[in-house]
């Protein structure tokens, strides 16, 4: 079955940067289009970043562009969200996610999400 495990999260200071990892297993990871959204308490999900099959098209959400950046290493099976210029409204759980097809702009599974990775941006 789907198995996907982030890794990577922690404290940071408002500027500060951090990479998450996402490591999968039980499907054929470079037959799909990968995602990363995050969940801060009593707020909306919100899509953060989205990658196709292959790495060559990526998109984000406004407030991220520029300072976020989604890749892929199909041969280990994982993908990472490298965050820079952090800022306290970054805080949240993020969680990766198959998506449905090969394409950055699928449909997101997002019952196929790991436990998260807390990320908390504070001075």
């Amino acid at each position: 079955q789907v198995q996907l495990v982030e890794s990577g999260g922690g404290l940071v200071q408002p500027g500060g940067s951090l990479r998450l990892s996402c490591a999968a297993s039980g499907f054929i990871f470079s037959s799909y289009g990968m995602c990363w959204f995050r969940q801060a308490p009593g707020m909306e999900r919100e899509m953060v970043a989205r990658i196709n099959d292959d790495g060559s098209f990526t998109s984000y959400r406004d407030s991220v562009k520029g300072r976020f950046t989604i890749s892929r290493d199909n041969a280990k099976n994982a993908v990472f969200l490298q965050m820079n210029s952090l800022k306290p409204e970054d805080t949240a759980v993020y969680y990766c996610a198959k998506l449905f097809a090969r394409t950055a702009l699928s449909p997101a599974d997002f019952g196929s999400r790991g436990q998260g990775t807390q990320v908390t941006v504070s001075s």
